[in-house]
């Protein structure tokens, strides 16, 4: 293993090791505390975790190479048996209580593992708490998949180099990125299918509205436009999750024991997810909530399960293993590029060569971002200052930027009604490349792209995707060769039907291409001629389309 290889040559007391989710950091923090207790160059080991669910699974993984770590004693000295190696335990244990670690640290030569380290920022008080409690210990390992956070609050024995103009970026030990595991073929490579659809609601002022999610929106009409597609109440959520399970229904073909699951925005929508995929697929799913003191054992038993579906709010968004998930739905109003993060780990993780990851989204501009991005690996960085529009960062950047201001997309003041929620299928995403156009859930088209076999090999998954979208133009040709508007159709009506395909086009070339939309029909203009799209006759928004097919065709 080269991050053992790398621990050892260095030999430090302090130790940030970056892998992606499944690539196995506990394996390697695990070899690391059974070497240097065999040494004897240690005493005892400490776990620091996020969650309460996490210290029983380090416990659990701890046993199977023979150290046994107490998860649930937490800092009381009464009862503790003499055979445990250490223990484990929450941020927020330890600053509930500092004094007593910082005593355990200082009696024992001691390993402090930091499971997640980025978790320390995530409270001030955690942070501190940590620092003093451990600031000791003869030996610090931090783990961490998503080393960026989305703020600028400082983590605890991590390195940041000043890089100028008052920019620190965190510097890890070891890195051993999404790209290099799937290469490696230690994770699965995932597709993201996305899903828009018009959307239309009532405001709590009374106003009606109405918008297809996918098209360029203000920020808060896509709030609205998001909630309302998130909204139990509308068609859209139950179209997208009869999509997922007829998904899951394929890959189980290949993979039998395969499992969902839906990641909720709150505990009522959670419910709700769970009622409507009892009815599609007639199995009760799993339902894990934040606050259900039974959360980890019943993730434990669908883990060990074949059951088909989990719908879950916060409590698998990191950290928790559950191998067999090859279907996602993210279904959460969430956007931080940290939390997406997480949540796409949950389904990387691989068993066996060929494993192929699904997660569906709504097509909203930053999860596109975050999902274009999967493959580029961040550092933390402090002090950066604000973006301007020369700056050679801006690109990726901003992404994260614009991110962290839409923290809370959906969650803003006020309520409304959902009128109407339909869904589409959007489009297939994978290595940052778009394929498919716009069509009807439920339609053979979207079958064709839901029907990808469980077991691909990366350069399948592409080729596939390729051959499916180029017969779906190939169908559109032929459709619209045998479908020209009749005489007797007003003349706004076949213009309203060829702009509709025309700005469906367009979509997928801004995708493929990383440029806005207004590009694009600026390209098309440029090479076909003709006046605004809204001024142009029938035969200039035709002419347009068959440009922007060809431009697809050879992307």
């Amino acid at each position: 293993m080269a991050a053992l290889r790398r621990y050892r040559e260095l030999d430090p007391p302090d130790f940030l090791a970056v892998a992606t989710p499944g690539a196995g950091k506990t394996t390697f923090a695990l070899r690391v505390a059974t070497e240097l207790l065999a040494q004897r160059r240690i005493e005892q080991v400490i776990v620091v975790t996020p969650t309460e669910h996490l210290k029983v699974q380090w416990a659990e993984a701890a046993a199977k190479v023979g150290l046994h770590l107490d998860p649930g004693l937490g800092s009381a000295k009464r009862g503790r048996s003499k055979q445990f190696h250490g223990q484990a335990v929450t941020y927020a244990g330890v600053a509930a209580a500092t004094h007593s670690y910082e005593a355990r640290t200082v009696a024992a030569k001691t390993l402090v593992i930091f499971d997640e380290i980025h978790h320390a920022g995530d409270a001030r008080s955690w942070g501190e708490a940590i620092e003093q409690a451990f600031c000791l210990a003869t030996r610090r390992l931090a783990l961490t998949g998503t080393p960026f956070r989305s703020d600028t609050n400082k983590i605890p024995f991590v390195r940041y180099l000043d890089t100028g103009d008052g920019v620190r970026r965190s510097e890890a030990d070891y890195v051993y990125g999404y790209a290099e595991a799937l290469r490696d073929q230690v994770v699965r490579p995932v597709v993201f299918l996305a899903y828009g659809g018009g959307m239309r609601w009532r405001t709590r002022a009374g106003d009606e509205l109405a918008a297809n999610l996918g098209e360029p929106l203000t920020k808060d009409v896509t709030a609205q436009a998001w909630r309302t597609a998130l909204d139990p109440a509308g068609e859209w959520i139950h179209s997208v999750l009869r999509a997922a399970d007829q998904r899951l229904s394929e890959v189980r073909r290949h993979i039998p024991d395969a499992g969902g699951l839906v990641i909720a925005s709150d505990q009522r929508q959670a419910r709700a997810y769970a009622r409507a995929l009892e009815k599609i697929c007639e199995q009760r799913p799993t339902v894990v909530l934040s606050d259900d003191t039974g959360a980890s054992r019943r993730i434990e038993k669908f883990a060990q399960s074949e059951d088909r579906w989990m719908v879950a709010v916060r409590m698998v968004s990191e950290g928790v293993d559950v191998p067999r998930l090859a279907v996602g739905v993210y279904a959460t109003a969430t956007s931080t590029p940290l939390f997406f993060a997480q949540a796409v780990g949950r389904f990387v993780r691989s068993r066996r060569r060929g494993e192929l990851a699904s997660i569906f989204l709504p097509t909203v501009p930053i999860l596109l971002a975050h999902a274009s991005t999967l493959e580029k690996q961040r550092d933390h960085v402090l002090g950066k200052p604000p973006a301007t529009d020369g700056d050679l960062w801006a690109p990726e950047e901003a992404l994260l930027a614009e991110a962290n201001r839409q923290r809370k997309l959906v969650e803003f003041e006020g309520e409304q009604e959902t009128l109407e929620a339909i869904a589409a299928f959007d489009h297939v995403l994978f290595d940052a490349r778009a394929y498919g156009l716009q069509t009807e859930a439920s339609s053979a088209e979207e079958a064709e792209y839901l029907g990808l076999p469980g077991l691909l090999e990366p350069d399948q998954v592409s080729a596939l995707l390729a051959e499916r979208q180029r017969r779906q133009l190939a169908r559109r040709d032929r459709q619209s060769r045998r479908d020209k508007e009749p005489a007797e159709v007003s003349l706004f009506r076949a213009l309203e039907g060829r702009r509709k395909e025309l700005n469906s086009l367009v979509s997928q070339v801004a995708r493929s291409r990383g440029v806005p939309h207004s590009h694009v029909h600026a390209g098309l203009r440029r090479e076909v001629g003709g006046p605004p799209l809204a001024q142009a006759t029938t035969e200039q928004v035709e002419a347009r389309i068959k440009a922007a097919r060809r431009w697809l065709e050879s992307a």
